[in-house]
């Protein structure tokens, strides 16, 4: 270290004095635990092709292409055989995603990063769907679909049109056979997800008692669309 005496290195209390290797040796990220190597594997599905680059993923499947970036976290992606991976198939390709040193917070990380390849898988093999149920006790909801936008009227007798943009990906479908119900599906689960929150919090119930005012547009049912065998 510049500027420490060289008879001070086999000193504490004169290592600990010295400002300089405070703020270089003693800082949180050093003195923090962290572990070497943190490795997770996902098995690429038939039928779909995934392409790789600078963290980069691009995945193309049966019902269209989905495209993600993980820029954000210091990670190495790459696509192996099944073979380097531990308990894989060798006939299969695995998305392997490799941490290291990281920290307890970066740990979450790998994981994290597993799923949202895992749902992009799903999403274009078979898709998303979510059904949303309306609930009210006097004053019928109206949904209707205008143009790129959900419009929901009297909500609660009011005489305010709400409106909600669907997210790029995302369609719209009201159920023929349940009453009071619409269907947004869509292969990217983030997109599909966040057009169903916005809907159900559009309707929330402000400056009344909650218990009471039970009125509004509920998430009913989520998931993959099932697979018609």
């Amino acid at each position: 270290q510049r500027g420490l005496p060289r008879q001070s290195l086999s000193c504490p209390r004169a290592l600990a004095r010295h400002s300089s290797f405070k703020s270089v040796y003693l800082s949180k990220d050093n003195l923090r635990m962290k572990t070497v190597l943190a490795t997770r594997a996902v098995a690429i599905p038939d039928g779909v092709e995934v392409t790789l680059g600078c963290r980069k993923i691009k995945v193309k499947g049966p019902l269209g292409e989905i495209e993600r970036d993980f820029k954000h976290i210091s990670m190495d992606l790459r696509i192996v055989q099944g073979d380097v991976v531990e308990k894989g198939d060798p006939e299969l390709k695995y998305v392997k995603v490799d941490l290291w040193f990281a920290t307890r917070k970066q740990l979450a990380c790998v994981r994290t990063v597993c799923s949202h390849i895992e749902n992009m898988f799903i999403g274009v093999k078979q898709g998303f769907l979510y059904k949303l149920r309306f609930v009210y006790s006097h004053f019928p909801i109206n949904v209707t679909m205008s143009g790129n936008n959900v419009e929901i009227r009297n909500f609660l007798g009011e005489k305010r049109v709400r409106k909600v943009a669907l997210l790029p990906g995302v369609k719209y479908e009201r159920s023929s056979d349940v009453k009071d119900e619409i269907q947004l599906s869509g292969i990217d689960i983030a997109n599909v997800s966040l057009t169903a929150a916005k809907i159900q919090q559009m309707t929330n119930v402000r400056h009344k008692d909650l218990r009471k005012f039970l009125d509004g547009i509920y998430v009913a049912e989520k998931g993959a669309v099932p697979v018609v065998e």
